[in-house]
């Protein structure tokens, strides 16, 4: 018997984005199975849908991810998406699910671990205090200050030509209330976030940037968010420079963190550089799947940045 798919109301919308959801249930109506749908509503990114499908180990191949999956599916087409995509760990039974079901593999990520109570520090402030002429570090905790907020919000075009193989991610379009907005969600949720950042000493602009987001009570991992130098200030190991100082900060600030998380798309290969320098070590690898809603003989414009 099909299972009961129902349509759920879910309150976790943000000033980004809103999500669908649903669940299933077999004939009795115990739970089986749940689908996400988070629908972009960002500026540059709001051709896309993101999707989340889990199943219960004992209901898989009984036909309640494909009926999940075609709820979704519906619903991304609806509301004129023209990408669905969805994460998978690889090697997992959603890996082979969505390669069946038309998505193809657009993107690839390794997921990589930086140990922290058996680090030896001396090499990483070794990295920090090289000099680099021409240039500064500088760091905050929380919400940028206004000196640097508008600045800041410039330096995030780093991430625009950031690797994305075929995920079809768009671009990000930044400005001063949106930085402020995304130090604020994760503050309001009881997290820290550090920001370690690059000044060029001739204009005093901020042209790279690295973020570290830490467990509010100090323990456990951290992850590493964007981290990014733009383009014309590339070659200089301004990235090397600030990850180091972002290590060598939540060392000395966080005794009780146990490790740091970072993941990179294979195919960045100087972030990659980077994090193996400084002693990151692969855990696992994610794979994103994406499936092309237009229809046939419809081609649907990209917003650019402006």
């Amino acid at each position: 018997m099909p299972p009961r798919i129902t349509p759920l109301t879910d309150p976790e919308s943000t000033s980004s984005s809103r999500r669908l959801a649903w669940l299933a249930s077999d004939a009795e109506g115990v739970p089986v199975g749940s689908a996400f749908l988070r629908l972009s509503t960002e500026e540059g990114r709001d051709h896309r849908a993101g999707l989340e499908i889990a199943v219960h180990p004992a209901e898989r191949r009984a036909g309640v991810g494909g009926a999940l999956l075609d709820a979704a599916v519906a619903a991304a087409r609806r509301d004129e998406r023209r990408s669905l995509v969805c994460p998978v760990t690889a090697g997992s039974p959603g890996d082979g699910f969505l390669a069946a079901r038309g998505f193809h593999q657009a993107l690839a990520l390794t997921f990589a671990r930086l140990a922290l109570p058996e680090l030896d520090l001396r090499p990483i402030t070794e990295i920090v205090e090289r000099p680099h002429p021409g240039y500064e570090l500088t760091h905050w905790d929380g919400v940028v200050p206004p000196g640097p907020a508008h600045s800041y919000a410039d330096s995030r075009r780093a991430m625009d030509d950031m690797p994305m193989e075929g995920s079809d991610h768009g671009i990000d379009v930044w400005d001063v209330e949106r930085v402020v907005a995304v130090a604020e969600v994760v503050l309001e949720r009881g997290d820290a976030l550090q920001t370690v950042a690059v000044v060029d000493r001739s204009d005093g602009s901020i042209v790279g940037f690295s973020e570290l987001v830490v467990p509010g009570d100090g323990r456990g991992d951290a992850q590493h968010y964007g981290t990014g130098v733009l383009p014309e200030h590339r070659g200089h190991g301004l990235g090397l420079w600030m990850k180091a100082e972002s290590i060598r900060l939540a060392r000395l600030r966080h005794p009780d963190l146990t490790g740091l998380l970072t993941d990179t798309a294979d195919s960045n290969a100087p972030m990659i550089g980077i994090n193996d320098a400084l002693g990151y070590r692969p855990t696992h690898r994610e794979l994103e799947y994406r499936l092309d809603l237009r229809p046939t003989g419809v081609a649907f414009g990209v917003r650019q940045r402006p």
